[in-house]
């Protein structure tokens, strides 16, 4: 059984994963990606869950931080026409991209999130539709979302989040992060099950997962 846990460590609001299983002691995992993972024996209270996880909130900020960091882009971007910027896996003139007339840097910045916000909700619904039809589920809501850490969440009520900044990755990175997700419609947790269903799916993930961990920091603005 696996839940989806929120909590207030510092000024930010950190969501894990909690995990319940046949063991002694309580770990928590944080992944490249930046999905925490809080392990815990069956019937463990939430107070004591978090209660753990407060106990390790300075370390659990400080390995986010990290992550974050390498999610940085290696070097200012440049907002003008012939500034090029990633879109589905391909770099592009920033004015194929948008209008750039007589628009200032910071209305560049906005038009180009704007940009990349309306291609990812529409590449991911188009995903959406070939896949959960073959994994046969359904989710509740499909939202498209800023984030500093995580591709994607599947909420315990079936509601889906995407990084807007997925608009950025090639179409197989994209359908894995949309198959990872769906996939937990059904397997809440990383168990070998859920990582079966998966690879039933793309057997070749692990490459999809690795593109991500490699290039993830390009693909910001």
């Amino acid at each position: 059984m696996m839940l989806m846990m929120k909590i207030e460590l510092g000024e930010q609001t950190i969501e894990f994963h909690v995990e319940y299983g046949s063991r002694k002691k309580i770990s928590i995992q944080i992944n490249s990606t930046g999905l925490i993972t809080v392990k815990v024996p069956n019937g463990t209270s939430d107070e004591v869950v978090m209660n753990a996880v407060k106990q390790h909130g300075q370390a659990i900020l400080k390995q986010m931080d990290a992550i974050e960091k390498t999610r940085e882009a290696p070097k200012i971007k440049e907002y003008e026409d012939q500034g090029k910027f990633l879109h589905l896996g391909k770099y592009y003139m920033l004015h194929e991209l948008i209008e750039t007339t007589d628009l200032t840097e910071e209305e560049l910045k906005r038009d180009l999130k704007k940009f990349y916000f309306l291609s990812c909700k529409k590449v991911i619904a188009e995903r959406i539709k070939i896949y959960q039809k073959q994994l046969k589920v359904k989710p509740k809501t499909i939202e498209i979302v800023e984030s500093r850490t995580k591709w994607g969440t599947c909420s315990s009520d079936k509601e889906l989040t995407f990084n807007y900044r997925l608009a950025m990755a090639p179409i197989d990175v994209i359908d894995y992060v949309v198959i990872h997700e769906l996939c937990h419609l059904t397997h809440m947790n990383h168990d070998r099950s859920f990582w079966r269903r998966v690879g039933s799916i793309m057997p070749n993930y692990k490459e999809k997962e690795e593109f991500l961990g490699r290039y993830g920091q390009a693909m910001t603005l």
